[in-house]
Parts: C-alpha cells; sequence; structure tokens
C-alpha cells in the first residue's frame, strides 16, 4: 500500500475532500471533519484513522499500532507504516473511520453533499 492507493480508496467514498493541514499532512475528509490522516513527511508514511470503541483497544496493541496522539480519547489510532495494513484491510478501516465521522454530521451536511 502507498499513498496513492489510500487516496483511490478514500475517493470511492461519497464526499471525500483533501486538504493538506499542518504542512505536511494529507487529511482525507467528509464534510469539514477528517476521518484520515496520513504523515506525508514520514518514512514509512504513518497514519491515523478513528475506529469504533471495540476495536480501539484490540489495535492499539498491535505492532505498529497505538492511541493517535491528541485523538485517543475520540477513538482514533496511529499506524507507523501503512504497509501494515493490505488492500482489504485499508478498505474496512477507511470506509469505517469514513462512516464514524459521518454519521456526526448534521442531517442538514449530509443533504447537502448526497450522501
Amino acid at each position: 500500500m502507498n499513498i496513492d492507493d489510500l487516496q483511490k480508496i478514500c475517493k470511492k467514498l461519497k464526499g471525500t475532500t483533501e486538504d493538506i493541514k499542518w504542512e505536511n499532512h494529507l487529511c482525507m475528509c467528509v464534510g469539514t471533519k477528517m476521518y484520515l490522516v496520513l504523515g506525508l513527511d514520514q518514512h514509512p508514511t504513518t497514519a491515523s484513522f478513528k475506529v469504533s470503541d471495540e476495536e480501539f483497544g484490540e489495535l492499539s496493541q498491535r505492532d505498529g499500532f497505538m492511541p493517535a496522539p491528541y485523538m485517543a480519547r475520540n477513538k482514533w489510532v496511529f499506524v507507523d507504516d501503512i504497509k501494515r495494513l493490505g488492500k482489504k484491510e485499508w478498505e474496512y478501516f477507511a470506509g469505517q473511520s469514513y462512516a464514524l465521522v459521518k454519521s456526526k454530521l448534521t442531517k442538514k451536511l449530509q443533504k447537502e453533499l448526497g450522501i
């Protein structure tokens, strides 16, 4: 997996936009809310994303994973190398993060975005 692969996965999710924040982080967003953050200046490339309450503890204990700095209270995890997950896992976790974040958007914004 590489950055382009993750962008393709995310762009399939309706209403996804990209934004560069903090000078070197590619943020995949729905509405104005982030659901996947890639560390562009990190080698290997890192990522943070939202997970379900049930998966948070399990993933945080996996090799290369930890609670995401500043976002752990919101059940975000950090992975030190995006290659630790395969395509199917990224499709699952990116999709789940998108769905969790999208569900918190107002109904009005969801309607405006057609989601």
